[in-house]
C-alpha cells in the first residue's frame, strides 16, 4: 500500500525521535565521548541499523519516509530506489515496496571480480533514482553513491535518510553543489527535545549534548587537544 495521509513534518520528527530513543538507538555520553569515523570526538552516537529488529517501528518509519519523499519531491518523481551499501539496503527495499518501484543497491566500491559492478539489480538508463540511506552527517559519503548511479546514465537528484545530524551547515550546501536534495525524518535537535521531555538522560548530560550541537566544531577541537 502506498502511504499518502500522515502527520505533518514536525510531528513525524517528534515521533521518529521518540522511537529512536525507545529502542535505545541514541547514545549520549559527555564524560567519555565517542570517536566518530572522522577520528573526532562526539558526546552523541546513533545506531539506525537497530531499527530493522523492531517491526512495528521500522514499518512506521518507512511509511514516514515514503510519504516525506512524495510530499517533498513528488508522487511520480522516481523510477528506481537505490540503497547504499550496507546500511541503506534494507531501508531502500522497504521504501521501494511502499512506492511500488524497482530496487537496486550501490556498492561502496567495485567488487573486484565478475562484472566488477557497483550497481546491483537493474537500473535503466535515464531512470530517476532516489538514494536511500540510514543517516547523513555532512553529506560527503553520499556523493560517491550518487556518482556511481549517474555513471549508469541514470539521474539522481534526491537522497532520503531517517536521520540527519542537522548541526553541520555545510551538509545541504555540499549536496546542493552536487545537484542533490536531502529529505529526512528528524535531527539531533528533535532527539534532544524529546530526550528532555521524556527525561531519557540526566540534565547534565543533555546540557553537554546541547553545547556540542550548538557549536560542534569548537567542542570537538577543545576535546581533541586533551
Amino acid at each position: 500500500m502506498i502511504p499518502s495521509a500522515f502527520p505533518p513534518k514536525e510531528e513525524i520528527a517528534r515521533l521518529t525521535a521518540r522511537m529512536l530513543l525507545e529502542i535505545r538507538a541514541v547514545h549520549f555520553n559527555a564524560a567519555e565521548p565517542f570517536t566518530l569515523a572522522s577520528g573526532l570526538p562526539s558526546p552523541t552516537y546513533i545506531d539506525c541499523r537497530k531499527l530493522i529488529s523492531f517491526p512495528r517501528i521500522r514499518s512506521t518509519l518507512m511509511d514516514f519516509l515514503a510519504v516525506t519523499v512524495m510530499r517533498e519531491a513528488g508522487f511520480e518523481a522516481f523510477d528506481n530506489i537505490a540503497g547504499g551499501e550496507t546500511a541503506g539496503i534494507p531501508f531502500a527495499a522497504m521504501v521501494a515496496e511502499r512506492l511500488a518501484l524497482p530496487m537496486t543497491y550501490v556498492r561502496k566500491k567495485p567488487k573486484g571480480y565478475g562484472r566488477n559492478a557497483r550497481i546491483e539489480g537493474v537500473m535503466s538508463e535515464a531512470s530517476r533514482v532516489l538514494l536511500v540511506e540510514d543517516l547523513t552527517t555532512d553529506g560527503g559519503s553520499k556523493l560517491s553513491f550518487v556518482d556511481a548511479i549517474r555513471d549508469t546514465g541514470a539521474s539522481c537528484g534526491h537522497t532520503a535518510v531517517i536521520f540527519y545530524y542537522g548541526i553541520f551547515p555545510e551538509t545541504v550546501e555540499t549536496l546542493g553543489r552536487h545537484g542533490v536534495k536531502l529529505h529526512y525524518l528528524c535531527t539531533w535537535w528533535d532527539v534532544l527535545a524529546e530526550a528532555r521531555e521524556s527525561e531519557a538522560f540526566d540534565r547534565a548530560t543533555l546540557d553537554e549534548v546541547e553545547a556540542f550541537l550548538t557549536s560542534p566544531r569548537p567542542w570537538q577541537a577543545a576535546r581533541s587537544r586533551t
